[in-house]
């Protein structure tokens, strides 16, 4: 297969950056663009010199592989139609907005052995893959992940939006799921949660906090890393880190993480085509996608059961005359 024949379904803002990428591939070839926006899909056609389509059905036998960029809530239906009809899919993360769905798109690729690869874009972040080269155990784990508000994702919330990247990240790094969630969270400008702020225990003693918000002042990227006799910071956004490490005699040395900065979409995309290709298992398949989308609705329980609590507390409140 000299070029592997894509296509994109859905134009939208994030759609639009895997036309981009792909059309940058050597190893693939755009031949399609898809959106139930017809001025979206013609508009996305004519720009990258590919096939404009209303119907997601019509890419059988069109297209060996696709990119799923709609939204969350039709990622089950469409993913799962395009597995069935033997194509290759690179969904957007969070893969599913329900826990079911996930599974029937997991054991659908598996069933007619597809290529399913979720789009935890972060995996393939210079800086983390620089990472990896010095994790060992990880035991305390400070994230911040801060966005100014953008009208667009609020078909789901910053847990699922936002936080989910770090979530896969650290349950690729701890390789286990946390035995006790807690959480906290609260609307500001939209009708989901923009704010959250977590606590993730795991079996062995190892704890990440995680906070996310998608109404910040400031955009900030950051994971912090604490492991025996080394803290490990990075920086996603600079695409750089740096490994501090204590040594005999309470030596402290300074290692700057070796990253070569690169666009992780890009990087994700060769990743994809590797695996289309040689049929090797994706870095973050079905099963990666699905125990991220775990933890992440696990959170969500937590800040609905915390959001009554407050509720209550307010309600006494003032029924006390506060």
């Amino acid at each position: 297969m000299s070029q592997v024949r894509m296509a994109v379904v859905g134009c939208g803002s994030f759609g639009q950056n895997h036309l981009r990428v792909i059309s940058q591939n050597a190893g693939a070839r755009l031949v399609a663009a898809a959106d139930q926006d017809e001025s979206k899909a013609e508009a996305a056609a004519k720009e990258y010199g590919c096939k404009a389509l209303v119907d997601w059905r019509k890419l059988p036998g069109l297209a060996d592989a696709a990119v799923v960029a709609t939204p969350t809530v039709t990622h089950g239906e469409i993913a799962i139609g395009l597995l069935e009809a033997g194509i290759e899919v690179l969904v957007e993360k969070p893969m599913a907005h329900r826990r079911e769905d996930a599974v029937a798109m997991r054991d659908t690729a598996n069933r007619h052995g597809r290529i399913l690869q979720v789009g935890h874009l972060e995996r393939f972040n210079p800086a983390v893959l620089a990472l990896q080269s010095v994790l060992s155990l990880p035991l305390f784990f400070e994230v911040h992940r801060m966005s100014l508000f953008q009208p667009r994702s609020l078909d789901v919330d910053v847990v699922l939006d936002l936080m989910i990247h770090d979530i896969d990240l650290v349950l690729s790094m701890v390789r286990r799921m946390p035995s006790e969630v807690r959480a906290a969270g609260i609307r500001i400008l939209s009708a989901k949660v923009d704010i959250a702020n977590v606590r993730l225990a795991f079996p062995g003693g190892c704890v990440a906090n995680l906070t996310a918000s998608r109404v910040s002042t400031e955009k900030v990227r950051k994971l912090r890393l604490f492991q025996p006799h080394q803290y490990i910071s990075i920086d996603y956004s600079r695409q750089d880190g740096v490994a501090i490490t204590v040594g005999e005699n309470q030596k402290i040395g300074f290692q700057a993480l070796s990253a070569e900065k690169r666009e992780p979409l890009a990087s994700q995309l060769d990743s994809f085509l590797d695996c289309v290709i040689t049929r090797k298992t994706a870095m973050v398949g079905g099963q990666e996608g699905l125990a991220a989308l775990e933890v992440c609705l696990d959170i969500l329980a937590k800040i609905e059961e915390h959001g009554a609590v407050v509720s209550q507390t307010l309600r006494e409140y003032q029924g006390n005359g506060g």
